[in-house]
């Protein structure tokens, strides 16, 4: 096949997956309007589930993640801020790094590979065994009945994660800064206290939010996409790891760059 030819069907390949994603989208947010006006359509049982799992089961992970991260920002910042005298800034590098940025998207990098492979897996599976065929014939809404708590639960998970994530960020930051930049622990407290803004906080919490939606709403697409066999639930998870860490990148630099020009 000419290059040509290969570059047209990878463009119709892509419009006709991208016109899939938004009637997926379409028929998601008519389920998440009827779950708002009718609440007890919501499997709350299974939301409560995927809470779990999500956030309770991924909790000690991201604290460690998260209190290595500052650790090594600090430290980074430590050798360099040294040659100056200004290691009291460790705490505006650490601080606003993680607040800002680097913690709500770690979080999201956390939850894509926990949640957003399992999603997809799970619905992968439901695919092969034509549990969702069924649910179609029954009639029942398959966004409703398997997005939407996928969806609540994550978008419920993902702001505490990225709170805790940020407060272990910080801690990290503090073990470092007093212990190898040589500043006295009331002066670390009190410069964070004195830079860090409680917008700076709720921007990234704000952020983990669209990260959270992004990653249920592609591991569930991608989940739907799968083949009725094992070689296909595991190309749809491993499509929603990788779609999700594309998604959250550019919607990061969207928001960013959004940020910067208001």
């Amino acid at each position: 096949m000419a290059l040509p030819d290969k570059i047209e069907k990878i463009t119709r390949e892509k419009c006709y997956e991208l016109f899939q994603f938004l009637s997926f989208l379409g028929e998601v947010v008519i389920a998440f309007v009827e779950a708002l006006r009718n609440p007890f359509k919501i499997r709350w049982r299974e939301t409560f589930y995927y809470l779990e799992q999500c956030g309770v089961k991924s909790l000690p992970i991201v604290l460690v993640i998260c209190f290595l991260l500052g650790v090594i920002l600090a430290f980074q910042g430590a050798l360099q801020l040294a040659q100056f005298g200004t290691q009291i800034f460790i705490v505006d590098l650490v601080g606003w790094s993680v607040l800002m940025e680097l913690g709500p998207f770690m979080v999201a990098i956390i939850a894509t590979g926990r949640a957003g492979s399992a999603f997809a897996a799970e619905i992968g599976t439901m695919i092969a065994d034509e549990e969702v065929n069924a649910l179609k014939t029954m009639g029942i809404s398959v966004a409703r009945f398997l997005v939407i708590p996928k969806l609540l639960a994550l978008a419920i998970a993902m702001p505490l994660l990225t709170c805790f994530g940020n407060i272990a960020a910080l801690l990290g930051g503090l073990f470092i800064g007093v212990t190898v930049g040589d500043v006295p622990l009331a002066a670390y407290v009190s410069r964070t206290l004195t830079v860090l803004t409680p917008n700076a906080f709720m921007f990234g919490v704000g952020k983990s939010i669209v990260f959270a939606v992004i990653i249920a709403l592609v591991g569930c697409f991608r989940g739907l996409q799968s083949t009725m066999d094992a070689q296909g639930v595991g190309r749809s998870a491993t499509n929603a790891v990788v779609s999700s860490i594309f998604a959250v990148v550019i919607s990061d630099a969207i928001i960013t760059l959004l940020d910067s020009l208001s």
